[in-house]
C-alpha cells in the first residue's frame, strides 16, 4: 500500500508567516538607525524641560496667510527657564512688536523661536541641547491673563512645522501573531 503524506496547507502558511516575521525582525534589528549613525539624538527636548504640559497645540492653517496656531504653547511659571530644545546658534534676540523673542538656528536648518522671554542670550551665541537661553517674561501673557506659557514655533525653510512632533516619540511597532489567512 502506497501512502502519500501531504502536509496540511495550514502548517505551510504558518511557516511562511513565521519566516516573514523573522525576516522583518532581522531587518529591523540590523538596519542602521539614521539618527544614530549621524551621531545625533533622534528627539529634541521641550523648551521648558520635563515634565511639561501643553496649553495649546500646533494648528496648521489651510493656507499660509490664514489664521492658525504656528507653534506649541507650554505651561510655565514665573521661574521657568527656557532651554534650547536642540543645539544651534542664536540668530535673533530682540523685540517683535511688544515682546522679546529669541530664535535659534539649528545645524539642520530649522529655526526655533520662543516668546515671550526676557534676558535672552545675544546673537551669535552657540548653544547646546538643554542649555538655558532665556527666562519666561512673566509680564506678558501669551496664553491667557491667568496662565503663563512659552510659545515655541519651528520653521523649516519658510514653512512652520509642528514642534511637538520633534519631541514626542511615536509608539513602537508591535508585531502580532497572524492566522493562516494573514489576519491578526
Amino acid at each position: 500500500m502506497n501512502h502519500i503524506f501531504q502536509q496540511a496547507p495550514a502548517s505551510s502558511s504558518k511557516r511562511t508567516a513565521t519566516a516573514i516575521q523573522v525576516a522583518i525582525l532581522l531587518l529591523a534589528t540590523f538596519l542602521p538607525n539614521p539618527s544614530a549613525s549621524a551621531g545625533t539624538s533622534p528627539h529634541w527636548q521641550s523648551p521648558v524641560g520635563d515634565p511639561y504640559s501643553v496649553e495649546r497645540h500646533f494648528k496648521k492653517p489651510p493656507k499660509k496667510w490664514n489664521a492658525g496656531h504656528r507653534g506649541v504653547d507650554f505651561s510655565a511659571t514665573a521661574s521657568t527657564k527656557v532651554v534650547a530644545p536642540e543645539a544651534g546658534t542664536i540668530s535673533f534676540s530682540g523685540k517683535v512688536v511688544d515682546r522679546t523673542v529669541i530664535t535659534i538656528t539649528h545645524p539642520d536648518g530649522k529655526k526655533s523661536s520662543f516668546e515671550p522671554v526676557t534676558n535672552p542670550l545675544p546673537i551669535g551665541t552657540k548653544v547646546t541641547k538643554g542649555q538655558p537661553i532665556a527666562a519666561i517674561d512673566a509680564s506678558q501673557h501669551h496664553c491667557s491673563s491667568l496662565t503663563l506659557c512659552i510659545h515655541w514655533g519651528v520653521r523649516k525653510g519658510d514653512e512652520y512645522i509642528n514642534p511637538w512632533l520633534l519631541i514626542e516619540t511615536q509608539a513602537p511597532s508591535i508585531l502580532l501573531p497572524i492566522d493562516d489567512d494573514f489576519s491578526a
